[in-house]
């Protein structure tokens, strides 16, 4: 294997970078026995070659034990895959997060039929994380890191909003991010314990999870319980290992009839992120209706264009977002057909995600009748406008009308060579001007009418000579 990286980013690194992204290694081990966790963080491919083997002494008491990795690398792929005989497919799916492939794309994952997934022993689920920026710079910053991931992720920076409801320069950036899980196949008599891998993003430094991050999962303890460490909300690999670590020890049990089950609290945080970012979906709709209600909460220099263009926007994303929570609920919640499970311990999030879909749809009907809203009044505003200049034309008119006349007239009278004639007839260009001048200014004025009046004459003649 010599790609470590999506392939875009591999021809574009020096050499120096391709040795140190083929070497990097980010594993959390967690052993579950019945009375504790034990994790053990693995930083270089050596060490991952040197873990116990298979002898039962290396699993004495061992329930189940799951490999939490961030990020991927050649030496991890390489080293990870050859001791647990892990489907190369399962480190490809998690590698990239294109959206749609042009026709000249060697690296296209075309999708699986449903037949041959169900048999998959792994999935992956995809989800979009908000995170606030305070300046635009740290956007930037941001985008720089996630250039420096191996996996392909990418930062969707969104539209300029509400100058006095947002602090000035500050930025929302949405992160298009994968998380994937594995279990090692085993013999249904075997009594070995469960071993699984969960692949999750590296995590943004730069800026905040929005609104400080989702809600915590636990229970509000009693003012007499030991206080117990919080979850590390800026980095999904803490926040994630800090939720494994408290799994109940019925939990734990379950994993035996169903691995998915270590699968439960990351999927939980997953659908905290889609809930996270469903409510900021809901203000950004709400402030475009309040831009369109009242014109100075936009920008000066902005107007109902701007506010379409933000609206196209999440019209975009609707669909996108409704087909990826979908795949979640058919592929991964839904499925009760999954290798070594005799039960589905993820069904429990069904309805959340049925509610997530359910508010996804109605959000997108929303934007929808929004959009219908500004098309009007850009329609009025444009007509508003027309009718401005069709006033403009209309004085313009009246001066033309007015001053044809009198240039006819003077036009007239100044084929006369005797210019000191003038005198005992300049009265009559006035007597002769204003009345001519008048009469075309009632012609104009009246015009419709008197049409009206020689169509109907026209109509009563043609009906008399009947």
């Amino acid at each position: 294997m010599r790609v470590t990286t999506a392939p875009p980013k591999w021809q574009l690194l020096s050499p120096e970078a391709k040795k140190e992204r083929a070497s990097r290694v980010k594993v959390a081990l967690l052993d579950f026995r019945a009375d504790s966790v034990t994790r053990h963080d693995i930083s270089t491919a050596a060490q991952l070659r040197d873990l116990p083997s298979d002898s039962p002494t290396a699993y004495d008491g061992l329930l189940s034990r799951l490999f939490v990795v961030e990020d991927l690398s050649r030496d991890l792929i390489e080293t990870l895959g050859l001791n647990l005989d892990v489907d190369p497919m399962f480190f490809r799916g998690h590698l990239s997060d294109y959206i749609w492939y042009n026709t000249r794309d060697p690296w296209i994952e075309l999708p699986e039929i449903d037949f041959v997934s169900r048999k998959r022993s792994y999935f992956h689920v995809s989800y979009s994380p908000a995170r606030y920026f305070r300046a635009h710079k740290d956007l930037s910053l941001a985008r720089t890191e996630a250039g420096g991931f191996n996996v392909l992720r990418r930062i969707s920076r969104d539209a300029i909003w509400i100058p006095g409801a947002d602090i000035p320069g500050s930025e929302v950036g949405l992160l298009r991010s994968k998380i994937s899980f594995w279990v090692r196949p085993r013999k249904e008599s075997s009594t070995d314990p469960v071993t699984a891998i969960l692949l999750v993003d590296p995590s943004i430094t730069a800026g905040f999870p929005l609104w400080g991050g989702h809600n915590d999962f636990d229970v509000c303890p009693s003012v007499a319980d030991k206080v117990r460490a919080r979850p590390h909300k800026n980095s999904i690999f803490e926040d994630i290992i800090y939720h494994l670590q408290n799994m109940s020890v019925e939990d734990l049990a379950i994993v035996a009839q169903d691995p998915r089950m270590l699968f439960q609290k990351p999927l939980c945080v997953i659908c905290a992120e889609w809930q996270t970012l469903l409510q900021y979906t809901n203000t950004r709709l709400t402030q475009l209706e309040w831009e369109i209600e009242d014109p100075y909460l936009r920008n000066v220099e902005e107007d109902l264009t701007t506010t379409l263009n933000k609206l196209h926007v999440w019209r975009r994303r609707f669909p996108l977002y409704k087909t990826i929570v979908s795949e979640v609920l058919t592929k991964v919640v839904r499925r009760q057909e999954f290798p070594f499970a005799t039960t589905n311990s993820l069904c429990i999030l069904e309805k959340d995600f049925e509610l997530i879909l359910d508010k996804l749809d109605q959000l997108h009907n929303r934007a929808e009748r929004i959009m219908s809203v500004v098309t009007a009044v850009m329609s009025i505003e444009e007509s508003k406008k027309a009718l401005g200049q069709n006033r403009s034309l209309a004085r313009l008119t009246y001066l033309a009308v007015t001053f044809v006349p009198l240039s006819f007239v003077s036009s007239f009278f100044a084929m006369n060579e005797d210019v000191t004639r003038l005198g005992r007839t300049f009265w009559i260009y006035f007597a002769v001007a204003i009345p001519v001048t008048l009469l075309a200014l009632i012609v104009v004025r009246f015009s419709d009418t008197l049409s009206n009046i020689a169509r109907r004459l026209l109509q009563f003649s043609a009906t008399k000579g009947q």
